[in-house]
């Protein structure tokens, strides 16, 4: 699901991610990214971790909760 747009997954998907953190680059007009699940995780640490071990910056991350 790591690359996957939120809104594109499935309901079976959503479900099995419902409860658990998730990490989405932030938007700005510089980057302008595509809103795409970049982490998954039980907690905002565990996303954290994730995204350095990729080399990738946190702080330009929010990081939410899913809903089933």
């Amino acid at each position: 699901m790591i690359g996957r747009a939120p809104e594109r997954l499935s309901i079976e998907e959503r479900g099995a991610l419902a409860g658990k953190w998730v990490a989405l680059e932030v938007y700005t007009p510089a980057t302008i990214p595509l809103k795409r699940i970049e982490a998954i995780g039980a907690s905002v640490v565990d996303c954290v971790t994730q995204l350095q071990e990729r080399g990738l910056d946190p702080r330009v991350f929010e990081f939410v909760v899913m809903h089933g």
